[in-house]
C-alpha cells in the first residue's frame, strides 16, 4: 500500500500527538529564595530615622488612649455566671442600641469570652476601653421568635449567664425556667419576636450562639467600643461614677 504526501503528513502528526499524549505531566521544580529575615527584638537598636518618622503617630495616639472617661469606685470585674462586668456591657449595648434604633429593645447579651478584662479601680482611660474591648465589632440588634429566645435561655442556664432585661432560675440539671423578660413570664408559644441588642461577632454564632446565625441583624453602624466609652462619658458629664454589681438575675436553685 502506497501513501500520498498529504496522507503521510496525516501520519506523522497522528503519530506525533499520540507521543505527546503519552508523556509524563510536567511536574513544576520549587526553587526558594535563600533566608535573609531576621528576628526582631530589644536587644537590636532602633533606627533613629524610623523612630523620627512613627513618633508623632506614636504621641498621638499615646494622648488618646490617655483620656480619662470616668471613675470606677470598685472594680469591676466578671466571674463565671452572672458578674458586674456583663451585666454593666449588657445594659448599656440595650440602651444605645434603643437610642440608634429609636425603640425599646428588649434584651442585651454579653458573654463572658467578648469581653478581654475589667475595669481596676480608680481613673478610667480610653486605653483601658480598648483592653476591654479590642475587637471592631458592632452593636446590631437580632428580632428572634420565641424559639430562638428559648435557646438562648438554655443555652444561659448551663453557665448562669445573666441577660439583660431579663430573669429566670436554673434548675438542678441546668435548665432554665421561670424565665420572665420584662417582669412578664416568657411563652415560647407566643408569636411575638423579642429584640436583642448584640455585637456582631455573637450574632453570626460566635461563642457557640450558633442559633443567632439564621437571623437578620439591623445594624446600629456604632462600634460596641464607642458605644462603652461614650456611656462612661455620659455618666461623667452627670456627675456620676461607673458602677456595676450582681443583681440576682439569675438564681440557682
Amino acid at each position: 500500500m502506497t501513501f500520498g504526501f498529504s496522507s503521510r503528513l496525516v501520519l506523522v502528526f497522528s503519530l506525533a500527538l499520540a507521543t505527546s499524549c503519552q508523556r509524563a505531566a510536567y511536574a513544576p521544580t520549587a526553587h526558594f529564595v535563600p533566608v535573609t529575615s531576621q528576628a526582631v527584638g530589644k536587644t537590636q537598636a532602633e533606627d533613629p530615622a524610623i523612630a523620627a518618622l512613627i513618633a508623632p503617630y506614636h504621641d498621638k495616639v499615646t494622648a488618646q488612649m490617655s483620656e480619662v472617661l470616668g471613675t470606677v469606685p470598685t472594680p469591676i470585674t466578671k466571674t463565671p455566671g452572672e458578674n458586674p462586668l456583663s451585666n454593666f456591657v449588657a445594659d448599656l449595648q440595650r440602651a444605645r442600641a434603643s437610642a440608634e434604633l429609636k425603640q425599646p429593645i428588649a434584651l442585651g447579651v454579653m458573654t463572658n469570652g467578648g469581653l478581654r478584662t475589667g475595669f481596676a479601680a480608680g481613673p478610667v482611660t480610653l486605653g483601658a476601653v480598648f483592653e476591654l474591648m479590642p475587637f471592631e465589632n458592632e452593636l446590631v440588634v437580632l428580632d428572634a421568635p420565641g424559639p430562638v429566645v428559648q435557646q438562648l435561655f438554655d443555652y444561659a442556664a448551663h453557665i448562669k449567664m445573666a441577660i439583660s432585661g431579663a430573669t429566670y432560675s436554673v434548675t438542678f440539671d441546668g435548665m432554665p425556667k421561670d424565665i420572665r423578660i420584662g417582669g412578664q413570664p416568657f411563652d415560647v408559644n407566643d408569636a411575638r419576636t423579642y429584640s436583642i441588642a448584640v455585637s456582631d461577632y455573637l450574632a453570626t454564632g460566635g461563642d457557640n450562639l450558633s442559633f443567632f446565625k439564621a437571623l437578620t441583624p439591623r445594624h446600629t453602624n456604632v462600634l460596641l467600643r464607642t458605644a462603652i466609652a461614650d456611656h462612661i462619658r455620659a455618666l461623667t458629664k452627670a456627675g456620676q461614677p461607673v458602677t456595676a454589681q450582681v443583681e440576682g438575675r439569675v438564681k440557682a436553685n
